[in-house]
C-alpha cells in the first residue's frame, strides 16, 4: 500500500502483521515488535520495516531465535490520506475499549492486544520540523501511580544502541504536568483532553503491560535519510537483542540526555513564534519563544532547549516542548 491524498478512501478493517520465530529457541527468546506509521505521515518507519522484510524472504537476515512481528503501517486510513491522523490521534489515550468510537479505538483494540504479546518494543515515527533523529525512553525504574516501571537500565541499552545519539525522557511527566495547567485554566475549544491518560501511546502502553519499548524519531517526515535511520535501529535491535546471528554494533557515543520539563499549548490560531524553530534549538535564558495574540510574550525562564515546535498546532493542543539536561543515567 502506497500513501495517496483523496478523499474518497474508507477506513480499512484490517491490519497486516509479519511475524518470524527462530526455530532455534524461538518459544525462549525475546519477543519484539516494530512498529511504523502509527501517524500516517511517518512513513520511513515503513520503508525501513519493508526493507528488512525483504531482506528476510531473500534469505539475506535470518530470524534464529525469539520471535519478531512487523507492523509496517499501524494507522491504515491516515497512512492512505498521508496525514497525521484517521480520525483522531492513534498515539494519544492508546488504550482498548469495548465500546470502540473510532478508526483508531478499533486499531487500538488489535494494537494493545499485540503489544501486550511482547516483551520490546521499538516505535518508528518522524517529525514536522528540520531536525536530527533522536529517541525517545521512559522513565527511570520507580514504583509511582503516573508510570511505574522495572526496566530502565533494559530500555536505556536499547536505546543507546539504535543509532543517535540524543536520548530524551520526561515525557509522561511533562504531559501530566500541561494537564493541571490546562485543568487550572479551563479548557479552550477544541483543546485535547484534560486527562493525563491522553498522553498515553505505545511505548506508555507497551511499560504498562510489563514490557519496556522507545520511540525512535528518524528525523524530519520528507528527509530522504529516515529509512535508511529506521532499517539501521531494526538490524541493530535484532541484534542486540540476539534475534539473528549478527552482533550489534557499538552505541553512538557520546550522548546528549535531555529530559522534558514541559508542555505549552497554543491558546489561539493568532500565536505566534518568534522565529522558525527546530527540535532542540538551544535557549538562552530569558530569550523570547513566542508572543500570544493578547501580546503576552513567552520567555525561556532558564537556558534550554526548545522540543517538537509545531507552527500549525490547534488552538488548545500541545505547541511546543521545553528540556533541560537529564539526570536519568544511560
Amino acid at each position: 500500500m502506497s500513501p495517496a491524498s483523496g478523499t474518497d478512501k474508507v477506513a480499512p478493517r484490517s491490519l497486516r502483521a509479519h511475524r518470524f520465530a527462530g526455530l532455534d529457541g524461538g518459544a525462549r527468546g525475546p519477543r519484539l515488535i516494530v512498529t511504523g506509521a502509527v501517524h500516517g505521515n511517518e512513513t520511513a518507519g515503513t520503508r525501513g520495516i519493508e526493507r528488512v522484510l525483504g531482506e528476510i524472504e531473500r534469505g539475506e537476515l535470518e530470524i534464529v531465535r525469539g520471535t519478531v512481528t512487523f507492523v509496517p503501517v499501524c494507522n491504515p486510513l491516515a497512512y492512505a490520506h498521508a496525514r497525521r491522523m484517521g480520525e483522531r490521534n492513534l498515539n494519544r489515550r492508546l488504550q482498548p475499549t469495548a465500546t470502540p468510537q473510532d478508526n483508531e479505538d478499533r486499531i487500538a483494540n488489535v494494537l494493545c492486544r499485540w503489544l501486550a504479546e511482547h516483551e520490546v518494543l521499538l516505535d518508528l515515527h518522524s517529525f514536522r520540523s528540520p531536525g536530527q533523529p533522536f529517541v525517545m525512553r521512559g522513565p527511570g525504574d520507580n514504583h509511582g501511580a503516573l508510570e511505574p516501571f522495572a526496566h530502565a537500565r533494559a530500555e536505556a541499552r536499547l536505546a543507546a544502541h539504535v543509532g543517535p545519539s540524543r536520548i530524551v525522557d520526561g515525557w509522561m511527566s511533562a504531559y501530566a504536568a500541561g494537564v493541571a495547567r490546562r485543568r487550572a485554566r479551563g479548557l479552550t475549544p477544541g483543546a485535547v483532553h484534560e486527562d493525563p491518560s491522553y498522553g498515553v501511546g505505545t511505548t506508555e502502553y507497551m511499560r504498562s503491560v510489563g514490557g519496556y519499548g522507545i520511540t525512535l524519531e528518524c528525523g524530519q517526515h520528507d528527509d530522504p535519510a529516515g529509512p535508511e535511520v529506521a532499517w539501521r535501529a531494526i538490524r541493530q535491535t535484532l541484534a542486540l537483542l540476539g534475534l539473528v546471528e549478527t552482533p550489534p554494533a557499538p552505541p553512538a557515543a557520546p550522548f546528549e540526555c535531555l529530559t522534558l520539563t514541559e508542555v505549552i499549548d497554543r491558546f489561539d490560531a493568532a500565536d505566534r513564534f518568534a522565529r522558525p524553530w527546530a527540535s532542540f534549538d538551544p535557549l538562552a535564558a530569558g530569550e523570547l519563544i513566542a508572543t500570544r495574540a493578547d501580546g503576552t510574550e513567552l520567555r525561556a525562564a532558564q537556558a534550554g532547549y526548545i522540543v517538537f515546535p509545531d507552527g500549525a498546532a490547534l488552538p488548545g493542543h500541545e505547541w511546543f516542548y521545553l528540556a533541560q539536561p537529564s539526570n536519568q543515567p544511560l
